[in-house]
């Protein structure tokens, strides 16, 4: 895979630089040389001037925009038009709208919190389809920020975008986005200032948190000073599409004390929140203010469409019938279900993603599941190449996974470098788990597995089917995505089996983000696991000095989730992506669009007339 970084030798050390592309770039070009200080990456396109004015009233009008043929991959998608709705479905409620409270789940802030950096859209598919949580440094590029660079080994010095303002709503009314406004958001996330002293309960483990300062030297830079000489982590924090990453207003807070409330969401992005009904829907309309223009038609202000609509649907059947009738404009649907939705809606474009790994995750600090030989008992007792085969029709791999994705390559412990004999300890064996058992004094075990009402139960079915041909009697206890975040993430009360609509195993982010899951205290570490071993795997790629040494740590800490078990493996699926023949501009980027929805929300059209023409 093609590196996006700018590498070069410094006093003996390697430094890299995040030679990202900007939002609004066409080309870039970069030049190395052995006696280079620092690199940068910077706009080649002109943004026009901001167009602000005083007014955030939608209009009606729909505008519609010649473009002639470029010569470039994007000419095939066709001319973006303005006007239209988007309307999406999300699985479980909004339970925050305050990037100080972490993860949000099925949270759609990112459409008016913005970030310093966010996708290339300019991209062409082909050579990378932003398919994976992983963005490669050379794939990203700015958002907030319009060109940054390395100034020495440890600092990166952000550029920001001039014209860039807030929604006009009040209390911040349209003022202008500045360097002041990048330093009261990571004071009050890490705690390093602006009357904050402690890092947000919910970002502690995050590796921004390593970050030693944050500085505006004047209206639009801001410098990172960061530990060591790791670039790859550097880039990695940098460029994370998080919560941690957007910008809230500081007038918001002092007024209201935080932005929790839906009422009190404003920020930068080209959607402006107008209406939450909890358990329901959530309905945002065009910022007419937004500085944005598209990147592949720079005269083109953006966004196109008046409006997005989230309607919270936490069943997938009812999401798919929904979409089919033309309700929803982008969903998907199980393998199972595709040739029916084929057969019925032959209109629907089909993109089919390859998704990360997908597993069971037993409470490892909790007897039985404490004991390693019940963990490989419960691997043994699975048959994931029939279940890839038949239950997946073909489209799975059951090549179990450990921490990183074999998609990520160069990176992790790919399955063909493991040892006959762990191999051994993952293949499909009944009478070998049944034994297994039977020495740990488990003969007849009796447990539960706690997972998602809207996920998918045929799975599970199957997997207390298999369990149960060795002896293991299992218990579903289902309940709704955010009962379930809940239940795993914060209250840590599931104290047998779990599994979720996101793995802890076969993670497509990128590298040394996931080396934290099984750190002792990191949230998402629900299965409890509290090794100093695995603790030291992330402060030491954190502190490397090569990318040679991260991928040998990083390869270390996958070895080590391998070789204990620490979840079970199960197949790595394709998902499959639907959306409506009028929708245009998605190519299978980010399944969920989540964390960059200000990006691709903003930058998706709608042919009314298509959709007019098929009698919606």
């Amino acid at each position: 895979m093609k590196r996006g970084t700018i590498w070069i030798l410094l006093t003996g050390l390697m430094v890299m630089s995040l030679v990202l592309a900007s939002c609004t770039k066409s080309t870039t070009s970069s030049t190395i040389t052995s006696n280079a200080t620092s690199t940068s990456s910077t706009a080649s396109a002109t943004i026009p001037a901001s167009t602000l004015t005083t007014s955030t009233t939608a209009t009606t009008a729909v505008v519609t925009t010649t473009v002639t043929n470029t010569g470039h991959w994007w000419d095939s998608l066709g001319t973006p038009l303005y006007g239209g709705e988007i309307t999406i479905a999300g699985t479980s409620n909004v339970v925050t709208f305050d990037p100080y409270n972490g993860t949000s789940y099925n949270c759609v802030a990112y459409s008016w919190l913005e970030q310093l950096f966010t996708d290339d859209w300019t991209m062409d598919p082909s050579v990378f389809a932003f398919q994976m949580s992983f963005r490669p440094p050379d794939y990203a590029g700015g958002c907030l920020a319009k060109s940054w660079e390395f100034t020495n080994p440890t600092t990166v010095t952000v550029h920001l975008r001039q014209g860039v303002h807030w929604q006009n709503l009040p209390p911040v009314n349209g003022r202008e986005f500045t360097s002041a406004d990048v330093l009261y958001h990571y004071d009050r996330m890490l705690g390093l200032g602006n009357g904050f002293t402690k890092v947000s309960p919910y970002w502690s483990t995050n590796p921004w948190v390593s970050c030693t300062s944050i500085t505006a030297p004047d209206k639009y830079t801001v410098v990172f000073s960061w530990p060591g000489l790791n670039p790859e982590s550097i880039a990695e924090n940098m460029q994370q599409a998080t919560l941690i990453s957007c910008m809230e207003a500081s007038e918001a807070v002092a007024q209201w004390g935080n932005v929790n409330d839906w009422h009190h969401a404003i920020g930068t992005g080209p959607f402006i929140l107008t209406d939450f009904v909890p358990d329901s829907s959530l309905t945002m309309v065009k910022n007419q203010n937004y500085w944005g223009y598209d990147e592949r038609y720079p005269q083109n202000q953006i966004p196109y469409v008046e409006g997005i609509h989230l309607l919270i649907v936490p069943n997938s059947d009812t999401a798919l019938a929904a979409l089919r009738t033309g309700k929803l404009d982008r969903g998907g649907c199980k393998i199972q279900q595709l040739q029916g939705v084929k057969t019925t809606n032959p209109e629907l474009k089909v993109i089919m993603t390859r998704g990360a790994g997908m597993d069971v995750d037993p409470r490892d600090d909790t007897a039985p599941f404490n004991n390693i030989n019940v963990r490989i008992a419960l691997q043994k007792a699975l048959n994931l190449p029939l279940i890839a085969s038949t239950y997946y029709l073909g489209t799975a791999d059951p090549t179990p996974q450990t921490l990183t994705t074999f998609d990520i390559k160069g990176w992790g412990w790919p399955y063909s470098m493991w040892p006959q004999s762990l191999k051994d300890e993952y293949s499909f064996d009944q009478a070998a788990s049944k034994k297994l058992l039977a020495d740990a004094g488990y003969a007849n075990l009796h447990t539960y597995i706690a997972c998602d009402s809207g996920g998918d139960m045929d799975l599970i079915s199957i997997i207390q089917s298999q369990f149960a041909a060795v002896g293991i009697t299992m218990d579903i206890l289902s309940m709704d995505s955010a009962s379930l975040n809940t239940y795993l993430l914060t209250a840590h009360k599931n104290t047998a089996l779990a599994i979720r609509g996101t793995s802890l195993i076969g993670r497509n982010l990128a590298p040394l983000r996931v080396l934290t899951e099984f750190q002792t205290g990191d949230q998402v570490n629900y299965v409890m696991w509290n090794d100093p071993v695995f603790n030291a795997f992330a402060p030491a790629a954190n502190a490397a000095t090569s990318i040679d040494a991260i991928k040998a740590i990083d390869q270390q800490a996958n070895e080590y989730v391998a070789r204990n078990h620490i979840v079970i493996s199960l197949c790595t699926t394709s998902s499959v992506g639907l959306c409506q023949p009028w929708l245009n501009g998605w190519t299978g980027q980010t399944q969920s669009f989540g964390n960059l929805s200000n990006t691709y929300l903003a930058r998706f059209w709608i042919d009314q007339s298509v959709k007019k023409s098929l009698g919606h």
